[in-house]
């Protein structure tokens, strides 16, 4: 059995200059973010624990005065990899984006909510957010950066899409990536249910053309998270949590909460499986399907595996 990567995810707080329709933090954004100090002595603390893999999420990271310097710290710190979520607008700017770069940081993840700027504004409500994406991910390659992943959210506004989104992002030279069921437990997706949230079983045809673009192409990395392994049956190698729980042991360190078990709690506190999943053959590796979703849409979509 390999050894897991010990994963610290550090949200440094909750403000943002996107404002995303779904967003899980949405009502949040008023939250007291942490300061320089206190990101520095969390860096610290997780090094010790033994921790190779940090990763700065929000909010948006980038907007903060001290994001370069931060980076900086952790390369200091001697962590393996550094990654940092973003919504890729800040780093439209060629020199900031230079800066982030020699600051240390080894990995990036740009949210790309759409193949256009009509989707994409439109769910982000910032005009101008798909172009600057595009200017940020231009800068990075000028410069050589590599470990350039993505992050897409399936909401109603954009699932029909996904095929086109997933040929932007291969076209973008990007080779990691995620496209992530909205989770509707707290945030816009749980505020406005049934304007973000679709049906699974409407999603998955849309989903597997998305993600036969990984498969045909043989890309490592281009994974569906957060939806019951029975409409996936054909993709279970590109199912994000079965790679997750086997390569990472990963805790999520926030202003207003810490999880040291990432991975144990989601099956735990979000995510459930009915009586209806019960002698499903994939029911030990399946996480289920968000609690808030079963109480909208009930369990009749999910289909046990005979």
């Amino acid at each position: 059995m390999r050894r897991k990567i010990k994963k610290t995810v550090l949200i440094i707080g909750y403000q943002c200059n996107n404002n995303c329709r779904f967003c899980i933090d949405a009502g949040k954004r008023d939250l007291v973010s942490k300061t320089t100090v206190e990101i520095k002595q969390e860096m610290k603390e997780a090094k010790k624990r033994g921790t190779t893999y940090l990763e700065l999420i929000g909010g948006e990271t980038t907007i903060r005065p001290d994001a370069v310097e931060l980076i900086s710290f952790a390369r200091d710190l001697g962590f393996k990899t550094i990654n940092m979520a973003t919504n890729g607008r800040i780093l439209s700017y060629p020199k900031y984006a230079k800066q982030i770069v020699e600051a240390g940081l080894t990995d990036i993840i740009f949210s790309i909510h759409g193949y256009n700027a009509q989707t994409h504004d439109y769910l982000t409500r910032a005009k101008g957010s798909f172009e600057q994406l595009k200017k940020g991910l231009a800068n990075l390659g000028k410069l050589g950066f590599k470990n350039i992943g993505s992050n897409t959210t399936i909401v109603k506004g954009n699932y029909k899409h996904l095929k086109r989104i997933g040929e932007f992002i291969y076209d973008q030279g990007i080779r990691n990536s995620e496209f992530i069921f909205v989770d509707p437990s707290c945030g816009g997706a749980y505020k406005n249910f049934d304007e973000h949230v679709p049906r699974i079983s409407e999603a998955a045809p849309y989903v597997k053309k998305c993600l036969e673009i990984g498969k045909k192409n043989g890309i490592p990395h281009w994974h569906i998270r957060y939806v019951p392994l029975c409409y996936f049956t054909d993709y279970l190698n590109q199912v994000s949590e079965l790679d997750e729980v086997a390569t990472f042991q990963t805790e999520h360190l926030a202003p207003d909460f810490s999880n040291f078990n990432v991975e144990s709690s989601r099956r735990e506190i979000g995510r459930a499986k009915t009586d209806r999943c019960r002698g499903c053959k994939l029911f030990s590796q399946c996480e289920g399907v968000w609690k808030e979703y079963l109480k909208h849409y009930g369990d009749k979509e999910l289909i046990p595996i005979k």
